[in-house]
């Protein structure tokens, strides 16, 4: 059975089965899980890992993820679960990704305590895999939910604030940190925007609300890697939860990935309100990109 078959047979049943409300529900808290299945399958490697590994195995445990890792992505581009257009974005989520850890960890942010061959100034290279996580879900996520975000601000502020974000990770070592004043200009810039969503019908939210939304539970999936000591913080102990900062910084990072994914999906930007022109029946197919553009109707969540 292929993965769209096997998709829609799920949401059959589901929707076969409950009330329309909590099976409106349900089918949005399995389409958000199956979107982050990639990032869910590295935080379980890294938590199995953790359990199992011994020091005196020949492989190491960081060089053991980085395997996993590069077999996962593989894996996804087997099923079809990423495209290969997806899969070169999610490569430079990869890439700026390893570029910021090897800066934090030569500025002394947070180490990589264990030992490995594949790593890159201190960086074990399944760290990249980590952002990439990120990029995999935003990509899925508006695939599966066949998203819009209308209206849509000029594509060069949506650009060049990305650009600013992912600077200022580099520069506030040394000059004013401005997360404050950029956090200011994502309510400023995309305070209009609503992302439409599709379950059974069409339902919108905030685009920061669902960035603020988002920043949090990577922040608790980010405490789960810390707590395994996997990596850990300047001045503190694997023990120690990751600091509330740690949520405005996936806060900001998020507008970073989200700009590198309309690369992408460009589609989805602007133009009129979806509308439920048919009722969804499953979480719904990696090949479909582009909501309905018909008449919108009022939105009921």
């Amino acid at each position: 059975m292929s993965t769209r078959s096997t998709e829609k047979s799920l949401g059959h049943w589901m929707r076969a089965r409950l009330p329309y409300g909590v099976a409106e529900f349900v089918m949005f808290v399995l389409k958000q899980g199956w979107a982050a299945l990639f990032g869910g399958l590295m935080l379980i490697g890294i938590m199995v890992t953790k359990a199992v590994w011994q020091p005196d195995w020949a492989l190491a445990r960081y060089d053991a993820l980085v395997i996993y890792a590069v077999a996962l992505q593989a894996g996804f581009l087997w099923l079809k679960l990423e495209s290969w257009a997806e899969a070169r974005v999610i490569l430079l989520f990869h890439l700026t990704g390893t570029i910021m850890e090897i800066f934090k960890i030569q500025m002394g942010s947070w180490a990589y305590p264990e030992p490995g061959v594949l790593k890159l100034f201190g960086v074990p290279l399944f760290s990249g895999f980590m952002y990439a996580a990120v990029g995999s879900f935003m990509a899925r996520v508006i695939r599966i939910f066949e998203m819009r975000f209308t209206p849509f601000p000029p594509l060069w502020a949506h650009f060049a604030l990305a650009g600013a974000i992912y600077l200022n990770f580099f520069t506030h070592h040394w000059l004013a940190d401005a997360r404050w004043l950029l956090m200011a200009g994502t309510v400023a810039l995309y305070w209009r925007t609503r992302i439409w969503f599709r379950l059974g019908t069409f339902y919108w939210m905030p685009l920061p609300l669902a960035a603020f939304l988002s920043s949090f539970f990577l922040w608790i999936a980010e405490n789960v890697g810390t707590r395994s000591g996997t990596w850990v913080y300047a001045g503190s102990k694997a023990i120690d939860w990751a600091s509330l900062s740690k949520m405005g910084s996936w806060y900001l990072l998020l507008y970073v990935s989200f700009a590198t994914v309309t690369l992408v999906y460009r589609s989805a930007l602007g133009g009129p309100h979806p509308t439920a022109a048919r009722p969804s029946a499953a979480i719904d197919s990696p090949e479909q990109t582009t909501p309905h553009q018909q008449a919108p109707q009022a939105p009921k969540g």
